[in-house]
């Protein structure tokens, strides 16, 4: 033993009469002393002490933060519903009535005929511009979606707690593996009602996309994290293990999905699609342009869930535990059904300016809450008071970037998907020559 240490009494810091000399190939020694205290806390509640913080955040902040998120869901929702229940119940009304006028009237009443009606044969018209990417994208948001879900409820049921480290990484990792069935499923499905051909070319885009953007961007920081020597990077074996689940498990699982959803009856639509494409007119104001929807449409989705946002940034970024994954899931179903309800309000705005060309901008509207989620990481950037290191940059602002993209894929297609059906209800209920 030490010549400084007692073995009688616990060390204290008045006992320290000399400082630690530190110069070059100065052996530096490190101690440390373990005092046993009897405690009253029952060993099951160990963390509890950790995981609230002490009680620094009161639980009120994050109840007051799903009442200010739940009202607005439910103000939105008798919005959309008012609006579109009584638009639509009028527009129909109006559609039915033209169509059985009898046949020598038709032809002047169709040229006072105006709405969405109008796009009837060209509403169900697979996107002009990149139609398999549109369909991967649906399926990667449906397998990170999903994979999300069971992640979260599994955690705010407790069978994933933040005392076990690395649990809740593992699950996830194991729920998107196997939720590439899902993916492989929507997209083929999907693409075959656009009518592609090049399905294997769809399915392995599919498999490929999102985590190989994700697996790449980590491989290069860890490779990056391993040079410089930092604690931080990954062991070798891991790297592997991971990769072996991705090729060996999720890529044959995606098209395992995509052989049944070829196998599937494509989706019908209710309206035959003309050959040549409507002109789409100039929109009537500002407002109606599809860019200027799409900046807008995110606002509310990120406002609903921007307090618990917070406390999700400062646990990913300032080591800080997160537990309240009860309050995560009512917030995420709350952003999924805030961007579904804010997609089909705007979709059937576009639709009723004769603009036909939905699929995107349904997409990119219900996902742009992610732009204002990037936007707002820049600013909370400074909280952090991070090292002017560029490798703090890079790990920061890479990580964000791909975490916002998995948003997008997620509420772009929750967005999507809702005006599918939307837009199929629509034009279920009125009489098409």
């Amino acid at each position: 033993p030490l010549d400084t240490c007692s073995t009688t009494r616990h060390l204290q810091r008045g006992d320290i009469s000399l400082s630690q000399v530190v110069k070059p190939q100065e052996k530096i020694l490190y101690t440390y002393d373990v005092t046993w205290i009897q405690s009253d806390v029952e060993w099951s509640s160990r963390w509890d002490v950790y995981l609230s913080e002490d009680h620094l955040v009161p639980a009120q902040v994050h109840w007051y933060s799903i009442t200010n998120s739940i009202l607005v869901v439910v103000f939105l929702s008798f919005l959309v519903i008012s609006i579109l229940v009584r638009n639509l119940r009028r527009d129909i009304a109006a559609y039915n009535a033209l169509a059985a006028i009898a046949d020598e009237e038709d032809e002047e009443e169709k040229e006072d005929e105006k709405g969405w009606k109008l796009v009837h044969a060209d509403v169900f018209r697979p996107p002009q511009n990149h139609s398999m990417l549109y369909c991967v994208f649906l399926g990667s948001g449906a397998q990170l979606g999903i994979t999300l879900l069971f992640a979260i409820v599994l955690s705010a049921v407790g069978f994933l707690s933040p005392a076990r480290r690395g649990s809740l990484m593992t699950a996830f990792l194991v729920f998107y593996m196997l939720s590439g069935i899902f993916a492989g499923y929507l997209s083929s499905r999907l693409y075959k009602s656009f009518r592609g051909r090049q399905w294997q070319l769809c399915t392995v885009i599919t498999a490929l996309l999102f985590p190989g953007i994700a697996f790449g961007t980590f491989l290069f920081f860890n490779i990056i994290l391993f040079f410089l020597h930092s604690s931080a990077s990954a062991p070798f074996l891991d790297v592997v293990i991971v990769a072996a689940m991705w090729c060996c498990v999720s890529i044959p699982l995606v098209f395992v999905g995509a052989y049944f959803g070829y196998k599937a009856e494509a989706i019908e639509f209710p309206t035959v699609t003309s050959t040549i494409a409507r002109a789409i007119p100039e929109p009537p104001n500002v407002f109606m342009k599809p860019i200027v929807g799409i900046a807008l449409a995110g606002a509310i989705p990120f406002v609903a869930a921007y307090v618990e946002l917070f406390f999700i940034m400062t646990s990913l970024w300032m080591d800080q535990f997160y537990y309240v994954f009860g309050f995560t899931l009512i917030v995420y179903i709350i952003m999924i059904v805030t961007c579904a309800e804010v997609t089909v309000l705007l979709v059937y705005y576009q639709l009723c300016a004769e603009n036909h060309r939905w699929w995107w901008f349904s997409f990119f509207s219900a996902g742009s809450s992610a732009f204002f989620t990037f936007v707002y990481s820049i600013f909370w950037f400074r909280q952090l008071e991070a090292s002017r290191m560029l490798m703090t940059y890079l790990l920061y602002f890479g990580y964000m970037f791909l975490i916002c993209f998995g948003m997008l894929l997620v509420f772009g297609t929750a967005g999507s998907l809702t005006s599918l059906w939307f837009t199929r209800k629509i034009f279920g209920t009125i009489k098409v020559d």
